[in-house]
């Protein structure tokens, strides 16, 4: 027991600790791959947002501001301008369910996975406690199989049972961490989004001289 390694005792772990280990694996691999994907595009959103309310701080006519953002494609902001640009001579109503169409589908890209993460962080604690309970199950077997409390017969299976539970908590935290972090993030953005609409349609009822 004094020279396993963690790797070695995963080897030695039973089939269903060994299929919690597995399943943890995913969930952790899975967040992780979400996290860099979200950390990415919330820095190009911002970035994008904040080079497009620049532009159209600056811009006066919207046909310019137009041609001059299109390759912004991953801000909300810009997205919402394209959709009022390409209606402009709708009625109000028109532009306002057209806005508000884009605002619910800019949410939802904001959103993406991290149901996800919170699902991680709320069940892999449960899951490596499963294996926890389980490896202590085993270890109460063997003692009955050799009939004696020793060490070597009660130390590998509350080994197993503990990899299971800290396996469960290195899947749970980072989760729950960058969930918090970018809710707040989608938020923020998310607020961005609706004050802008509101400024758009503003900005077209001054056009239009509607009330």
């Amino acid at each position: 027991m004094s020279g396993d390694t963690i790797l070695t005792l995963i080897f030695k772990a039973g089939p269903v600790v060994k299929f919690v280990l597995m399943v943890l694996l995913f969930f952790s691999v899975f967040s992780w791959a979400i996290i860099f994907y979200k950390f990415r595009l919330f820095s190009r959103v911002e970035k994008e947002s904040d080079e497009f309310s620049r532009a159209f701080l600056n811009t006066k006519k919207w046909d310019s501001l137009y041609q001059s953002t299109k390759r912004l494609s991953v801000s909300p902001l810009a997205n919402l301008f394209r959709a009022a640009y390409s209606i402009d001579d709708a009625g109000l109503d028109e532009i306002r369910n057209t806005l508000k169409r884009v605002e619910t589908m800019e949410a939802n890209r904001l959103e993406k996975y991290l149901t996800f993460l919170a699902t991680t962080g709320s069940t892999t604690p449960f899951i490596g406690l499963f294996g926890t309970v389980w490896g202590i199950m085993n270890s109460f077997m063997g003692i009955g199989r050799v009939g004696a409390a020793s060490l070597a017969v009660v130390a590998p299976g509350i080994a197993e049972a503990l990899i299971a539970t800290a396996a469960g908590l290195a899947a749970a935290i980072p989760a729950v961490v960058a969930y918090n972090y970018f809710l707040a993030r989608t938020r923020k953005n998310i607020a961005m989004i609706e004050d802008f609409s509101r400024e758009l349609i503003d900005h077209i009822k001054r056009t239009h001289g509607e009330a």
